[in-house]
Order: C-alpha cells, then structure tokens, then sequence
C-alpha cells in the first residue's frame, strides 16, 4: 500500500507540468486577444490608461521646461515681431500650457475605473494641436527674409519638436498635433522664399521632423515594452501568491489531518488495547490449559487467536511509534549502551525464528568497542525491525550477516545483510515510506504492515545518523545504520585531584647586624614557614 503524498509526488511529472505551463500560455494568448479587441489603440485597456497617466505626468514634470521655453522665445521674437505681438503671443501661448497642465492634474485624481480612454485622448490630442498651432502662429509672423530670421525659424521647429517629442512620446497622436503644424508652417515659409537656400533648409527641417517623429514612435513602443514587462512581472507575482495561498491552505488541512490523526491513534489505542488484552490473556489460559484439558481443536482455535492478538498488538504498537515521531514527540530517553550487546540480544530473539526457515546468522562484530550515547528501546527497536526483514525476506538456507564496526569518521555503524531477491532501485523510496511495500514484499507470504523500514529510519534521524540501502536483485540486500562521531563515549582518563594547598604564614625575621654589614643574598629577611 503506497502512501498518498508518494503518490501526489509522483503524479507532477515533467508532463504535467508541461501541460500546465501550456494551458497558461493558450490563457494569456486569449485574454491578450479579447484585451485587443475591446481596446481602442491595440492594446491592453490597462496599457491605454498607463500611457495616459505616463503623458499626464510628463507634462506636469517638464512644465517648468516649456514654460522657459515660451518666455524666451517670446522675448526673442519681439526683436522682429515687436512688443505688442510677442507679448500676446507669450500669453496665448501660456494660457494653453496652463490649461493643458490643469487637465492633467485633474486626470491624474480620478480612479482608474472613471476614466474614459477615448474622451481623454481626443481631450489631451485637442490641447496638444492648439498649443502646436500657437508655435505655428509665431513661426508665420512676417519676418523678413533676413538670414537670421531663417535660423531663428529652424532653431525654434526644432526646440518645438524634440520638446514634443520627448514629453507627448506616450501619445504618438499629440506628438504629430503638436509638431506638425510647426514644421509644416516653417517648411511653406523655406519655399516661399524661393531660393535653394529655402528649398534646402525646407528639406532640412521635414527631415528633423520626420526623425523627431521616429523617435517619438520608439520612445513608445520602449514605454509599452516596459509596461508589458510590468504587466507580466505583476501577473508572475500574483500567480506566485496564489500558489503560496493554495500551499498554505494545503498545508493548514494537512496538518490539521495529521493532528485528527493523531487524536484519533491516541484514542484508539486506549480503546483497542484494553480487550486486546483480555483477548490474548484468555487465550493463553485456554492454549495452556491452565482451567482443564481441551479439545484439541478448541486447542489450536485458541493458539490461533493469541498469535493473531499478539501481532494485532505489535501493528498498533508500530503505527503508535511512526505516529509520535512523524509528530515530533518522540521522547529520546539517552543513556551508555554497548551497541554489540543490544545487537547480540536482537539475534538471541531471533534466532529461533532464523532457525525454523534453516538461515545462519553470522556475527563480525569489531572488539572493545565503546559505549554509545543512545536511546537503547529505539536501537534494539531499529535492530530487530532490520533483522526481522531480513530472515522474512530471505529464502530457506539462506545466510544473514550481522556487522557491527567503526566509520570512517569515527561513528559507529550497525549492518544487516542478507541474501534475499534484493530490493530494485525505483522502489527504494517505496519502501521507505509509511505502508510503503516493494513488489517482492507483495509476493511474498509473510506480507507486513510496511511500518518496521520508516520507523526505523525515522529513529536513526532522531540520533543524527544516515540510514542507507544497498540492495541488487537476486543477490540480497544490505542495509547499513550509522551514529555519528558525537554519540560515541570515548574513554577519558581518571581525573586526577590535586593535594589541597597548605597555607602559608609569613614571619619577618630581625637582622641584629646593621643594615650595611649585612651580607647580600646569603640569608633572606623573610622565612616562610609551612604548617
């Protein structure tokens, strides 16, 4: 019997997980589409109103730009215009801007959901062309065919252009309202000169606005790319927190499983041990006939109910242990064994069962091995668990071998070999799991609950040590248990105490001599004196 979460493991294969991934591509593909169609410039309804936002902010970042911009070139078109002219110009050109910047700073205080994409964008591509038309006005101003006021017309299509450009790039449409009318205007103004002079500074000034233009057009579809990008990432995020909310959920009911389960083993073991006992306690007195002689069938119907008492009462024992370490609330009760000692036992246990199938058990058991600091009810449980698979799994005349030795490391180590069918490699971690059983245990006629190889390996855990398994097919298996260098109890020397120390008295003694006469370091001035 497999363990369901082995079997929820296996079931997210690499196909299924390409299957999943395929699905949430066919779902992004459709809801692109239907985004598309519902959209008025090709794109996500949501791009549409991040764009709008991005252009809103753009205008109201760069006002303090535009705003120096109109006055200086006011102030310079007054050379040639006049006061009057420039100054009513600076004003219309001003009142636009401020309108255009209060427009935005109201878009920018509605929710989302209040917006209508359609209207705004006609509202900001309306304002864009009339402040494009008020730069037109400037430029047509009859100004001479003076050199310098050529120059002037370029220098200032092109300041118009790139500013356009750069802060109405999210709105490919306001950028032509807003520049085409300047560099057509500057353009008719070159060719109405005549010369090819104008034609040439025509041409240049239709070439500067076609480049302005392709780079609006880029500096757009990088804004979109990033928005994409964004969109994506925060879908990732919301897949990502979906995903932690359904495993946390999955891991609540889990738990929540295991704690019934728990409570449930807890109580049932009260409520199946008590008539269990009864059960195998009349059934021994019946089997020995303590009461008066029986039949010899009600004999053996009598024999028959105690052994199967007794292994009803090894299962629950069994799934009780996995219960309470699979919960953490295993007890390790530590104290010195000598791991060959409780290895012995185990085989002395054991061996009538090993003799009855005619299998040999033989012992390697390395000399004058030191104690270990262990749970000894746990390592005579992982013991007898290893040995009893052993001679289950080991056909008649077989052999067993019992090791138990140094690591490498220094740990010691306890090895249970045998010459059974062997174990093949896919079902290892089957067996290694709760009720877990590989084909050969199914085949087998001593089939078992599947708990002794998990308790076992859950026990060694709880000591830090590693339990591996060594098995080939039709040659045996091998199953090997270590502790590690820290549970091994070395031999100390005796410690070896100190005499305690005697105080000392110190008593001055007077020189009768003078200070001068007497001699140097042949008599100290002060004797100390033990007691």
């Amino acid at each position: 019997m497999m363990n369901p979460s082995s079997g929820a493991r296996e079931g997210s294969s690499p196909a299924d997980k390409e299957a999943a991934t395929r699905r949430r591509a066919a779902t992004r593909r459709v809801r692109e589409a239907r985004d598309r169609l519902t959209s008025t410039t090709g794109t996500r309804p949501a791009f549409d109103y991040e764009l709008l936002r991005q252009f809103a902010q753009n205008q109201l970042s760069g006002s303090l730009v535009v705003l120096i911009l109109v006055g200086s070139i006011g102030v310079l078109s007054g050379l040639w215009t006049g006061a009057l002219t420039a100054g009513t110009w600076t004003a219309a050109a001003l009142l636009i801007h401020l309108v255009i910047l209060i427009t935005c700073r109201h878009f920018l205080t509605l929710p989302p959901d209040a917006v209508d994409i359609r209207s705004w964008r006609f509202r900001f591509v309306l304002l864009e062309l009339f402040f494009g038309l008020a730069w037109m006005f400037n430029l047509i101003q009859p100004v001479g065919v003076e050199e310098s006021s050529g120059t002037f017309n370029l220098f200032v299509m092109l300041l118009v252009v790139a500013v356009a450009s750069m802060l109405a790039s999210n709105l490919p449409a306001a950028v032509l309202a807003a520049s085409a009318p300047v560099a057509i205007a500057v353009s008719l103004n070159y060719v109405l000169v005549g010369t090819v002079h104008g034609y040439v500074l025509a041409a240049m000034a239709l070439t500067a606005f076609g480049y302005f233009s392709v780079l609006a057009y880029r500096l757009y579809t990088s804004a979109i790319a990033t928005i994409e990008a964004r969109a994506e990432k925060d879908a990732l995020i919301g897949e990502l927190e979906q995903a932690k909310a359904k495993s946390d959920e999955a891991r609540r009911r889990a738990e929540a499983a295991n704690i019934a389960k728990s409570r449930f083993l807890a109580q049932m073991s009260h409520e199946l041990r008590t008539p269990l006992n009864a059960i195998l306690g009349f059934s021994e007195v019946m089997k020995n006939e303590i009461f008066g002689k029986l039949p010899p069938s009600y004999k053996d119907y009598a024999s028959d109910i105690h052994h199967s008492g007794v292994h009803l009462l090894g299962l629950i024992n069994e799934i009780l242990d996995l219960s309470r370490v699979e919960a953490g609330r295993y007890e390790l009760n530590e104290e010195a064994i000598n791991l060959v000692g409780v290895v012995e036992d185990c085989h002395r246990l054991l061996k009538l069962r090993a003799t009855k199938r005619n299998i040999k058990i033989h012992e390697v058991f390395e000399p004058d091995m030191p104690r270990l600091w262990v749970d000894e009810r746990a390592v005579r449980q992982i013991c007898l668990n290893l040995l009893s698979n052993a001679i289950k799994f080991t056909p008649q005349s077989g052999e067993v071998w019992l090791k138990v030795g140094w690591t490498a490391a220094g740990g010691q180590y306890v090895s249970v070999k045998d010459t059974g069918p062997g174990i093949p490699e896919e079902e290892i971690p089957v067996v290694l799991d709760s009720f877990g059983q590989g084909s050969n245990a199914i085949k087998s006629a001593e089939q078992g609950a599947g708990l002794g190889l998990p308790i076992a390996k859950n026990l060694v855990d709880l000591h830090g040590g590693t339990f591996t398994i060594k098995s080939r097919l039709r040659e045996g298996t091998e199953v090997v248990v270590t502790f590690p260098p820290e549970r091994v109890m070395s031999a100390l020397e005796p410690i070896t105490e100190a005499p305690p120390s005697q105080p000392q008295i110190e008593i001055k003694a007077e020189d009768p001599r003078p200070p001068e006469s007497s001699p140097r370091f042949r008599r100290p001035s002060w004797l100390k004196i033990g007691t």
